[in-house]
C-alpha cells in the first residue's frame, strides 16, 4: 500500500500498477400494482431469507435500466417498464468489495400480466405482492426500508 491518487492504494512494486477498488453498482425497483408492492425473499447473502425490493448488480457494459429489466426478469419472471429514477443509496461494504451504490427506480408491469404471475429464479427463493399493512417484518437493506416507507406514505 502506498499513496496514489490521493489515497492509500495497493500498488505493484514491480510494475507500478495501481489497483483501484471500484464500487459495485446495483439496481432495484419499486414495482407497485394497485395497492400492492413486489418484494422478493433473498436466497443468498447478504441478508439471506429477508425480503427486499427486486434487483441486483449491474454487469460491465450494461446501462442501469437494462440491468434492472434483466434482474427483474431473472428474479420474478416479469417484464417491467421503468417509470422514473428515485435516487441513489449507499451500499454497505461486502466481503469482497469496498461497498458501492444502489440506483433505485420506480417501475410498473409491462403489458397486461394480470394477476401478475411470478416465477422466481436466480437470487430469489420467493416473491410476492404485499399491501402497506401486510409487509414482511424481516426486511433487508436500508434502501428497501426507505423506499417502502415513502411508498406507504404516498410519496411515490
Amino acid at each position: 500500500m502506498r499513496e496514489a491518487h490521493g489515497a492509500l492504494r495497493p500498488v505493484c512494486a514491480a510494475c507500478g500498477f495501481t489497483h483501484f477498488r471500484d464500487p459495485k453498482v446495483a439496481v432495484i425497483a419499486l414495482v407497485a400494482a394497485g395497492n400492492r408492492v413486489l418484494l422478493v425473499r433473498r436466497g443468498v447473502e447478504p441478508e439471506r431469507g429477508k425480503w427486499a425490493l427486486p434487483g441486483g448488480f449491474m454487469d460491465a457494459g450494461e446501462m442501469p435500466e437494462e440491468a434492472l429489466a434483466r434482474e427483474l426478469a431473472e428474479e420474478t419472471g416479469l417484464k417491467v417498464r421503468i417509470a422514473r429514477f428515485l435516487g441513489v443509496f449507499p451500499m454497505a461494504p461486502l466481503a469482497r468489495s469496498g461497498g458501492g451504490i444502489v440506483l433505485a427506480y420506480q417501475a410498473s408491469i409491462d403489458g397486461d400480466e394480470s394477476p401478475h404471475p411470478l416465477c422466481v429464479h436466480d437470487d430469489a427463493v420467493e416473491a410476492g405482492w404485499f399491501s402497506p399493512d401486510d409487509l414482511p417484518a424481516a426486511l433487508a437493506f436500508d434502501s428497501t426500508f426507505a423506499l417502502l416507507r415513502a411508498w406507504r406514505h404516498g410519496e411515490l
